[in-house]
């Protein structure tokens, strides 16, 4: 019931948030945006294509702004100023060998004029003055307050079993956890279609009243991106440690691919595999951290697709399992099935997205009931809104690249024990900085 009732909420929404998008959407933009879809229906008129594409710069989308002037060179071969165009944003985005081929082919003409000419020698000098930069480093800086109505996951009637044996559930609800991160990336461009990616990243989480999940965390991700046979494969190998106020330290190393391919305009499909080892701190104060010890192996696919500029949806299938050294509720498998609207507001982006996850374990767990096989089904419906401090104080940001994250979750947990029969929102205000 659960199920079909949050599908329907979720329709509800995107019904609302459609009709807001054609009506509420021009109070908020001081020049009519052009959709993809007007593109799709007039591909060769130039005027409104050549819109499209400043209106793609402007926003930071040069690869749409790219396309479109190449599709445009195609149609307009002899049209100069869209080729000076495409340079300019070629060069602008740190593409040197696609700018160098477009520079060889213009010099070949003999109908350029004085000032096409001049520019084109501007254009080629901007080129050879940028130093061949190897490595591109970044840094992400993020605060976050998390509200919780059930930080615990304490059962709806506050009961638990435990042996076979009813008991009260004693532990507490509400609570707000802080948390901060910061993480920096290297990354360096091997050949014009990959690139080498190197990431270390800290995390501390502090809970205000009780300290169960008081931790400091760190990680390293090393990865690849490139493109074989037509699609982007990202193979990657993690590693990271987790420093619990009152648990055991854990440790886990992670590798795995991911694999991305579009069909024609607006569909786009990607897929991956992950294997993990995630290992406890086992000493005189955590005899049992070995206990969870544990492999598990993921398998994820996803479908997006792209309704106009500023609609797109996605489906989302998942399957792991999970392998510990004592079996008893520790070994399970979990089928995932997410659904995902997303709308790329010109003053917000908001993401809405509903996930089904079963569980199934494979060993009865003796310290809840011996006789019952665990399975559980959760339901999360989450909506969140980013939008740039810049759009509203463009003093204060004017690269647009400080972000006020809003967010709601919901969980609704149903199994076939009390323990995991529960209800849980919770609300998260996030900042993040990029340099």
């Amino acid at each position: 019931m659960n199920f079909f009732n949050s599908i329907r909420f979720l329709k509800d929404i995107f019904i609302n948030l459609l009709i807001l998008s054609f009506f509420i959407l021009p109070a908020f933009s001081v020049e009519k945006n052009i959709t993809y879809m007007q593109i799709l229906q007039k591909p060769k008129d130039l005027d409104l294509n050549l819109k499209y594409a400043q209106q793609q710069g402007k926003v930071g989308n040069y690869k749409q702004t790219i396309s479109t002037l190449e599709r445009l060179t195609m149609l307009y071969p002899d049209n100069v100023e869209i080729k000076l165009y495409l340079l300019s944003v070629l060069v602008q985005i740190d593409s040197p060998d696609k700018a160098r081929s477009l520079i060889e082919e213009m010099k070949l003409r003999t109908d350029l004029d004085a000032e096409d000419l001049e520019t084109l020698q501007e254009i080629e000098q901007d080129l050879k003055d940028k130093e061949p930069g190897l490595w591109n480093i970044s840094a992400d800086i993020s605060i976050a307050s998390l509200i919780s109505n059930n930080v615990n996951s304490v059962s709806k009637t506050r009961k638990k079993s435990e042996e076979g044996e009813i008991a009260e559930f004693t532990s507490a609800m509400h609570d707000k956890t802080s948390s901060g991160g910061i993480s920096l990336s290297a990354t360096r461009p091997i050949g014009e279609e990959s690139s080498f990616l190197a990431n270390i990243s800290h995390t501390t989480s502090n809970q205000h009243q009780e300290h169960d999940d008081d931790f400091q965390s760190y990680g390293l991700t090393l990865g690849l991106d490139t493109v074989l046979g037509g699609q982007s494969l990202s193979p990657y190998f993690t590693v990271s440690k987790s420093d619990y106020h009152t648990d055991a330290d854990s440790f886990s190393t992670g590798m795995g691919v991911g694999g991305f391919f579009t069909v024609g305009e607006r569909h786009s499909f990607s897929y991956g595999y992950s294997y993990s080892e995630a290992k406890g701190n086992h000493n005189s104060s955590d005899v049992t951290a070995r206990d969870t010890n544990s492999t598990g192996h993921g398998y994820t696919f996803s479908h997006d697709y792209i309704f106009t500029q500023i609609i797109s949806t996605s489906i989302g299938l998942g399957y792991s399992d999970s392998d510990a050294i004592v079996d008893a509720g520790n070994d399970y498998e979990t089928y995932d099935l997410s659904l995902g609207i997303n709308l790329s507001f010109p003053w917000a982006y908001i993401a809405i997205s509903n996930g089904m996850s079963f569980n199934d374990y494979k060993k009865e767990d003796t310290s809840v009931a011996s006789d019952r096989l665990r399975s559980d089904f959760a339901n999360t419906f989450d909506i969140m809104l980013t939008k740039a401090i810049g759009d509203i104080f463009p003093a204060i940001d004017q690269n647009r690249n400080l972000f006020i994250n809003l967010s709601y979750e919901k969980v609704i947990s149903e199994a076939n024990t009390l323990n995991y029969d529960y209800h849980a929102d919770s609300f998260s205000l996030s900042f993040t900085k990029s340099f």
